[in-house]
């Protein structure tokens, strides 16, 4: 496939089908994904890859805690912009878009808690990523890197007809993945990925959200 085409076909999927994804597979991906940048080649990412009883397991886990009013916190903010922003705003239209394919009423908050649980339950994917990085680096040391790797993981996925969902939501309850896992402390858990066959027919899947202009973001220079 042409990497500009993966990369215009590359977007959030929010349901899959119940096809596991081969460990084969699996590790093709993230044999391509390796090859990302890093400073100094510094590669500081590692993997865990879940799937069948354990990842279901960490969603049922997940879900309870949820439901008990556990408040989700992550060990790694992904997300923090101002109410008056136009990242909020950004945020806002895209579950307006959302909320409209899943015909979820602003006022529906049995639906709206339904839709919030499917994100801790990594949107029902047969198989997720999580993407772990070293203590002793500092915080935000390898974040840039991080951040280029998770985008090949998704392009890659495409190349062999899957689909993925970045998620903060599948890290918000650590100690779960680290008692399930055994990830030991001197490891910091970044963020999830959800992968896996997209399911064509679910409303949301049919969202291919919008992006601001080359234009209203770019400064050119010396360049004409």
């Amino acid at each position: 496939m042409d990497i500009l085409d993966a990369i215009r076909q590359r977007k959030s999927i929010r349901n899959f089908k119940p096809t596991p994804v081969s460990k084969e597979i699996l590790k093709k991906i993230l044999e391509a994904a390796v090859r990302s940048p890093s400073a100094m080649n510094t590669q500081p990412w590692e993997f865990m890859v879940m799937g069948g009883d354990v990842l279901e397991t960490i969603r049922q886990s997940y879900i309870e805690k949820l439901r008990s009013g556990e408040q989700p916190c992550s060990e790694h903010s992904v997300v923090g912009w101002t109410k008056d922003s136009v990242y909020r705003q950004r945020q806002v239209n895209l579950a307006k878009e959302l909320f409209n394919l899943m015909d979820i009423a602003r006022d529906d908050t049995e639906k709206r808690a339904q839709w919030l649980e499917r994100g801790f339950r990594y949107f029902d994917a047969p198989a997720a990523i999580i993407i772990l990085t070293d203590r002793a680096l500092a915080e935000t040391a390898p974040l840039l890197d991080l951040g280029a790797i998770m985008q090949t993981i998704c392009l890659a996925a495409v190349h062999y007809g899957l689909g993925t969902c970045i998620e903060d939501q599948g890290v918000m309850y650590p100690d779960v993945l680290r008692k399930h896992l055994n990830i030991p402390d001197s490891k910091r858990i970044i963020i999830a990925i959800a992968i896996g066959y997209p399911d064509e027919n679910f409303p949301a899947n049919r969202l291919q959200s919008g992006r601001e202009s080359v234009e209203s973001i770019t400064t050119w220079h010396g360049i004409m």
